[in-house]
């Protein structure tokens, strides 16, 4: 319960923070992870990036509006070892048998670019852009032997709040470790992950200031009010317990309780300074 509700505080703050700091084009698309082979598309002009791999047969992504709209549908595949370029999509109005659009990537001059605030590079393959009526459509996705991974860009218009961003920062570390093939550490080497690495710490480093400022000005107990109430070998495990939820949160899922208390042991062992000996009354420095 603890866990649930300090996670609960810790990503909207920092995702919070994110958008304010991180210029507006960092997240150029509202990542998605979809399931099953026909998968529902809201807000066709939002752009939005779906990250799947064809499993025997067609993805069919539908799309309904009920004003004329900018359909933008563009194939982009990952940059790996072995990965095709035969991926295909069709545009096709309801009723309508024929495709308002065949982007076939076997015929296609892919070009590669490189994506920094993800850290990844991609094949961009053939795009769709046009203003179309109102009405039911729908983009059907396939290959030759229906089993390539893709990525599958909808809608134009860049559009973050405060829950996609956090939604984001979710499902980064599985579309690292599924579609690129890569660990969820990587992250870290784009500007999203290092930012969102700092303001956790920050985060963490204020929460240790206010508590024991709250401590030294309100506990009764002398022990508790101390500055300092670890000694050198304390410190240590503070240090190493710190790396050691570091490495298991970037490794991982990006936790925002892991990397929190991970700020929060450095910020120990910096200041020589343990919360929970302050709780309970304990001090182990020898000054």
């Amino acid at each position: 319960m603890i866990r649930r509700s300090l996670k609960n505080i810790l990503i909207p703050a920092t995702l919070a923070a994110l958008v304010l700091i991180l210029p507006k084009n960092t997240f150029a698309h509202q990542p998605r992870i979809p399931e099953g082979n026909q998968i529902t598309v809201i807000d066709p002009e939002i752009s939005k990036a779906y990250y799947s791999k064809l499993d025997g047969q067609p993805q069919i992504y539908q799309i309904s509006s009920d004003k004329p709209f900018s359909l933008y549908v563009n194939i982009l595949v990952p940059d790996i070892p072995g990965q095709k370029k035969d991926v295909k999509a069709e545009v096709f109005e309801k009723g309508n048998s024929s495709p308002l659009a065949v982007l076939d990537g076997s015929i296609f001059d892919w070009k590669k670019f490189f994506e920094p605030f993800g850290h990844d590079t991609y094949w961009q393959g053939p795009e769709y852009k046009a203003n179309v009526a109102a009405g039911n459509y729908k983009v059907v996705v396939t290959n030759l032997n229906l089993d390539s991974k893709y990525s599958l860009a909808i809608g134009e218009t860049e559009a973050f709040d405060l829950k996609e961003s956090t939604n984001a920062i979710k499902l980064i570390p599985i579309i690292k470790r599924n579609f690129f093939n890569k660990s969820p550490a990587d992250f870290i080497l784009s500007p999203i992950g290092i930012g969102y690495i700092v303001i956790m710490f920050i985060l963490s480093f204020i929460f240790g200031l206010v508590y024991r400022f709250v401590l030294k000005k309100f506990a009764k107990s002398t022990v508790r009010k101390v500055h300092k109430n670890i000694g050198k070998n304390d410190r240590f495990v503070r240090i190493g317990i710190g790396i050691i939820l570091f490495i298991a949160a970037i490794t991982t899922s990006w936790s925002p309780v892991l990397l929190f208390f991970s700020g929060f042991c450095f910020f120990e062992s910096i200041f020589s300074w343990c919360g929970f000996y302050a709780a309970i009354g304990k001090n182990t420095c020898p000054l």
